[in-house]
């Protein structure tokens, strides 16, 4: 008889031979059913492959099943209502799916279900084989017959039953209180075959394996998922509770009965005939014990097993790496996290549930607390993060989940503390210290580093004698309570005084409920004035930043923000000014509000401390781009420092910076500038040429100079003021830095490009090794220094790829929505316009004029730019009427708020010349010549606008067919961009083709 013909693709469809190969595809939760599955196949003489299978959530659920098809033969899916929560997806989009791509490919995929609960109703498509509930025998025939496979009847002969896997309903022989599955067990796949591989390929007698880690990182549900996901493997499971030794002997002695030994009551005698029977085999070789929390391994020699089988244990004490070998066992996988919160929490984002990850470290037991409360409660993550952070949420309440995990936690933890207050008292000691720092890295060290500090009485050891401070310190670390941190390079020595350690949010909520809290006042206490001491006391300067943030966590937490100390509000203001200084915008945000909240309490509006505050306040919000915001916070602040007798003229003159700074943010240039002129003239007479509120006020005054379109003034203004930061700040200092791109940017802005270039790349290379290469100040500068490399004319290609990096930079710092990353969006939506690429052109501005919009609203000049930037597209595009109404409008909107003779207004009437376009050819020429006339007055005859004015005009008048004036301006307009410019530049190549030239708006907000 002639072979039946094979489908396309291998595949088997229903009613055909039976497949040669088949590809099980199971979540991790169902391996016992893959493995028993595949071995069935197998003795049938059907190949099979057991796939674990857990698609990432950000690719396509096509694509990823797609890739199943790769595999020659049939695709066997495992399922239950779990399989289909992977990623986890909406129930929509698997749908979706299986109606489309899985029934276009129906007769590639089968499946089986292990489950009695409904599935999703498009799982009718793949007419899975219901395994639940059955005996082995009808599991078997079900599996064969929906694959189309003629039963062997000899097939079980082939294995030796021993070597066969065990059913998976079937549990083995022996199976002693394992705790009960968790159906809601995510992830740690590939730990829990990292485990199995290291107990099977470990030395015979010797297969004994510890997961290392403190509480609540989810040991005791590895274990238990393992006991379970790993049964087949095994004809004894026993599980031994190991927190309490006496339990633990009882516990493992009862062994002796589940496996028939002739013992008595002893549990010594037990515990030896226990040993030796697992030692030998007999009457199981196939064991697997479970030691749950053995932390005192003191009975090590007495209790530990050897022999064929395998020994798990979980514990914090890493001393267990002399016996066994060691797992360390961390947080989840951030996609672990995110997926379990998604299931628990369907109504967050994964952006929200990224968040909450992060929030807790990926540690499982603050997750389930997480996920059980928003998923109970339908609560917003962000209002329960910050619920959380205020402290009106603990992260070990029980979870309304019902899991039980966090009791448990609580247990072991006081089991652990009760143990160390005999033991070690130190610690314990140690341990309640820490919980008046903020929890993550505490900067312990502190205490032996500034040992003129107060300390309450029962801390005065830690000072005083080395050896109880290691000693200490070494027992917490060993339990896994604390994690031993250090500062500076790996290979430098630290001594005690330099020491940090980590201690988790978890840890922190445990310890602080079980710590004697009589003593938390006086800890407190002794916390902010440790802080206060560690102050470097210049948060200008980038060197102490590292110190900076290691201190400002804690504020809250010791109190700090509540002290009346003047040296501790001190250190909180300098803290504050780090925030500002090193970019961390939000984070000074949240500090401003709570010192304000608090200070507000005891403080006159007008004291120096909150004067202070305030300033630091507006600078941070100005900063994060909300300008409103800023400028009420410090117009009530001038308000009261102008009814205030006898005058503070020093504050007043830092009030009215701010409301200067806050004038230019919202489009107020010309009354910007007279207030920034009035301020330099008061800072010289008050203070003198070279202070640091005189060359600030200095370089604020070239902002609005620049922001008015007056380029030279500005240039000679930050060129006398460079020089003066350079001699009383030094080169290296972040002014000083500024004062460089300032420079750089007037220079562009001048049209001397090269010059431009030439000077921001050294600027770039100096505020990368003073700042680094993310910090807010150098991303601006490294903007800086793509535009001068765009308008210089260099190798474009490379400056597109630039700019699309740069932009992923700016806006992991800032954010989308940020003034700053709206700029760059500006600018490289403006050279992918030059570039041809005008959809993605299109929606990059369009991005920005709505994001600055929102920002600024409509009127701001900023705002008005994006309109003309707009039409430029949309001129690009063919769309010339649009374009030409845009631009005219563009043009209405800068006179009105600019004047005639600010260059935007110039650049935007080059742009709206293109009349004859439509036509008005006579129109366009007026405007022309009168915009060149302004240009040539405004900016000089060889700025690259006014040239480009030029080219402009010679075309118009050719279109009014003056062909003999149009030549004579032309040749003028080649020859000085020829000479100014170079003859390979862009525009010059541009002007000898005859483009009509155009002016593109970068937005610039100073």
């Amino acid at each position: 008889m002639a072979e039946q013909a094979r489908p396309a693709g291998g595949g088997t469809p229903r009613g055909s031979t039976a497949p040669e190969h088949v590809l099980v595809v199971f979540p991790g939760y169902h391996r016992p059913w893959a493995t028993w599955i595949s071995q069935r196949l197998d003795l049938h003489g059907v190949r099979a492959t057991p796939h674990r299978w857990d698609p990432p959530r950000e690719v396509p659920l096509e694509d990823s099943l797609g890739d199943l098809l790769l595999a020659r033969g049939q695709v066997l899916l495992v399922l239950n209502d779990w399989f289909f929560e992977l990623g986890p997806r909406p129930a929509g989009e698997w749908n979706d799916v299986l109606r489309g791509f899985v029934a276009a490919h129906a007769d590639r995929f089968a499946a089986v279900n292990l489950t009695n609960r409904p599935l999703l109703p498009a799982t009718a498509v793949l007419e899975p084989a219901g395994l639940w509930g059955v005996g082995e025998d009808e599991a078997e025939a079900r599996l064969l017959g929906r694959l189309g496979i003629e039963p062997r009847r000899s097939a079980a002969r082939r294995i030796p039953p021993g070597a066969l896997a065990r059913y998976p309903d079937t549990p083995p022989e022996v199976w002693g209180e394992v705790p009960r599955r968790n159906p809601r067990f995510t992830g740690r796949d590939d730990l829990l075959t990292a485990l199995q591989e290291r107990l099977m390929d470990a030395e015979r007698g010797n297969a004994a394996c510890t997961l290392l880690g403190m509480s609540g990182i989810g040991k005791t549900q590895i274990a238990a998922e393992y006991a379970h996901r790993f049964s087949p493997d095994y004809d004894a499971v026993w599980w031994v509770s190991s927190d309490d030794r006496n339990v633990q002997r009882d516990r493992f002695g009862e062994l002796a009965v589940e496996l028939g030994l002739p013992v008595g009551n002893e549990p010594g005698e037990r515990i030896r005939a226990v040993r030796d029977a697992l030692r030998r085999g007999d009457p199981h070789s196939r064991w697997l014990v479970v030691f749950d929390g053995w932390d005192d391994i003191r009975d090590v020699g007495v209790m530990l097993p050897h022999g064929p089988g395998h020994v798990l244990i979980t514990s914090r004490n890493r001393l267990w790496g002399e016996h066994t070998d060691l797992l360390e066992v961390g947080g989840f996988a951030r996609a672990e996290s995110t997926g379990y919160l998604m299931r628990r929490a369907p109504h967050i984002t994964a952006a929200e549930a990224d968040e909450v990850a992060h929030e807790f470290g990926d540690v499982p037991l603050p997750l389930v607390q997480a996920a059980a409360w928003l998923g109970e409660s339908g609560m917003e993550a962000p209002e329960y993060l910050r619920m959380v952070r205020e402290g009106r949420l603990s992260t070990v309440d029980d979870p309304t989940g019902g899991e039980g995990m966090p009791n448990a936690s609580l247990t072991s933890w006081s089991i652990l503390i009760n143990r160390l207050r005999r033991a070690q008292p130190q610690a314990v000691e140690i341990l309640s210290f820490c919980a008046s720092f903020a929890p993550g890295r505490i900067p312990l060290g502190l205490v032996r580093a500034y040992p003129q500090a107060e300390l309450p009485e029962d801390l005065h050891w830690m000072v005083n004698d080395l050896p109880a401070w290691t000693r200490a310190l070494d027992t917490l670390v060993n339990y896994s309570v604390l994690t031993r941190e250090t500062r500076g390079p790996v290979s430098t020595d630290m001594g005690p005084h330099q020491e940090s350690v980590h201690m988790h949010r978890l840890v922190h909520d445990i310890v602080s409920r079980l710590t004697d809290g009589t003593h938390r006042a006086a800890h407190r206490k002794a916390v902010r004035t440790l802080l206060a001491e560690a102050d470097p006391g210049n948060p200008m300067d980038s060197r102490n930043w590292p110190r900076y943030a290691e201190l400002l966590p804690h504020l809250e937490p010791s109190g700090a923000l509540e002290s009346r100390g003047p040296r501790i509000q001190n250190a909180v203001l300098n803290c504050l000014r780090y925030c500002y200084r090193s970019g961390e915008f939000k984070a000074g945000i949240r500090l401003a509000e709570r010192i304000r909240l608090s200070w507000s309490g005891f403080m006159d509006p007008v004291a120096q401390p909150m004067l202070t505050l305030t300033s630091q306040e507006g600078n941070i919000l100005r900063a994060a781009g909300r300008f409103r915001e800023a400028h009420v916070l410090d117009s009530a602040a001038l308000e009261r420092l102008r009814a205030q007798t006898p005058r503070n003229e020093h504050a007043e003159l830092i009030a009215h910076s701010a409301a200067a700074s806050n004038l230019r943010y919202l489009g107020q240039y010309t009354e910007a500038e007279e207030l920034q002129r009035r301020l330099l003239d008061e800072s010289q007479r008050i203070l003198g040429e070279n202070e640091f509120m005189t060359l600030l006020a200095r370089h604020n005054l070239g902002v609005s100079l620049r922001l008015l379109g007056r380029y030279q003034e500005a240039y000679d203004l930050d060129a006398e003021n460079l020089a003066r930061r350079e001699t009383v700040l030094r080169a290296r200092h972040a002014n000083t830095l500024n004062s460089g791109s300032a420079l750089a940017h007037d220079l562009r802005l001048l049209g001397r490009y090269r010059d431009a270039l030439v000077r921001q790349e050294a600027s770039v290379r100096l505020h990368v090794q003073v700042l680094g290469p993310q910090h807010p100040q150098t991303l601006s500068a490294r903007a800086q220094l793509a535009l001068c490399r765009r308008r210089e004319g260099g190798a474009q290609q490379d400056i597109g790829t630039q700019m699309a990096s740069l932009l992923e930079q700016i806006e992991q710092v800032h954010g989308r929505e940020h003034h700053t990353t709206l700029t760059f969006i500006n600018n490289y939506a403006n050279y992918l316009r030059e570039h041809g690429d005008l959809d993605h052109a299109r929606e990059l501005t369009a991005e920005a004029e709505a994001g600055f919009r929102s920002i600024l609203g409509p009127a701001h000049p900023v705002a008005t730019g994006m309109v003309a930037n707009t039409g430029l597209v949309m001129q690009a595009a063919g769309d010339r009427s649009g374009a030409l109404a845009l631009l005219e409008s563009a043009l209405g909107g800068f006179t009105a708020t600019l004047g005639p003779d600010h260059p935007w207004v110039l650049g935007c009437a080059l742009n709206a010349a293109a009349r004859n376009f439509n036509g008005r050819v006579g129109d366009a020429v007026e405007l022309s010549r009168e915009t060149l006339r302004r240009a040539r007055r405004v900016l000089g005859d060889e700025h690259p606008l006014t040239l480009s004015c030029r080219i402009a005009l010679a075309a118009d008048l050719r279109g009014v067919r003056e062909v003999e004036e149009a030549g004579k301006v032309e040749e003028d307009g080649l020859l000085a961009l020829t000479r100014t410019l170079g003859a390979q530049h862009p525009h010059t190549l541009s002007a000898r083709q005859r483009n009509r030239p155009y002016w593109d708006f970068e937005a610039y907000l100073g």
